[in-house]
């Protein structure tokens, strides 16, 4: 059923596992003959190295197996390779402290736009290295699983229609590029229902690191990869969820994967397998090499 690929790019929640606190084990057991055999993991995820399995992905593998593992965290801000069975970072796209707090400014200008001119409430997180959270549904909370649930979507459009903010994300995404704007700087806010986050990096300056490096030291192709995750579906009418951002001009040639079960648009690269986390370790079984 699937070819062979050297180097296979993959979300971790809702994708490998099903959730961030959810046991590792099952997940690790499907990378381990692949990682042995040379076959090159990278999980591209928006959270930090601490949320990757507790933060010790590195323990469920030996130091030669871990060569062939890598990590693109944060939208866009850390890539990991492993030397000596350790995570070291490769690439880093970190702004200076300056752009960091005008990243701050913009976000709480937004909050403050969408009070003073919609009464609509919002939380931020600001303890992110490159980006901040803004939280659009303060009374949701997704617990454990962090990716987009069924139903959110239509409670939030609904919430900004009720507000008087029309023309649902695209609205909000203009407005945050708009205060960008002010401050100088072009920001790439996404919106999954729940948060609008907004930062100067995202998953696709992850994978397009990583890929340059499998390129530069093993040769591999755009063609020989593949990329899955979970959040591919539209959130509007042109504007698609978080592992879309993996769809870039570098990337493009690869094949992509969605286990999702929503309903919806994807881009018309993407492949809906449904499924959810049993289909992509399905898939990762799959690829193990005859010996």
């Amino acid at each position: 059923m699937w070819k062979n690929y050297k180097a296979i790019f993959f979300d971790w929640d809702g994708t490998a596992v099903l959730s961030r606190t959810a046991p590792a084990d099952e997940a690790a057991d499907a990378m381990r003959p692949l990682l042995e055999q040379g076959v090159k993991l990278a999980i591209i995820s928006g959270t930090m190295i601490e949320n990757i399995a507790g933060g010790n992905i590195y323990q469920f593998f030996t130091e030669s197996q871990s060569r062939n593992l890598f990590l693109g965290l944060g939208r866009g801000a850390y890539n990991y390779s492993f030397q000596s069975g350790r995570p070291q970072i490769f690439a880093d796209q970190i702004p200076e402290q300056k752009v960091l707090e005008d990243i701050h400014r913009i976000c709480f200008d937004i909050h403050l736009e969408l009070k003073h001119s919609y009464d609509y409430d919002t939380d931020i997180v600001f303890s992110r290295p490159n980006y901040c959270k803004i939280d659009l549904m303060t009374g949701n909370d997704r617990g454990n699983q962090m990716f987009m649930q069924a139903g959110e979507l239509e409670r939030l459009k609904e919430n900004l229609e009720n507000h008087g903010i029309h023309g649902g994300l695209r609205r909000l995404i203009e407005i945050a590029k708009q205060i960008g704007e002010h401050y100088g700087i072009s920001v790439k806010p996404t919106c999954d229902a729940k948060y609008l986050e907004v930062g100067i990096s995202d998953k696709g300056d992850n994978v397009d690191r990583i890929l340059e490096h499998l390129t530069a030291e093993y040769e591999i192709s755009p063609e020989e990869c593949c990329y899955w995750g979970d959040e591919f579906v539209g959130v509007e009418s042109g504007i698609y969820g978080s592992d879309s951002l993996m769809c870039t001009e570098k990337t493009g040639k690869g094949d992509f994967f969605d286990v999702s079960e929503l309903e919806g648009d994807r881009p018309p690269n993407v492949n809906c397998l449904g499924g959810g986390v049993e289909t992509f370790l399905e898939f990762l079984r799959s690829q193990r090499r005859e010996q």
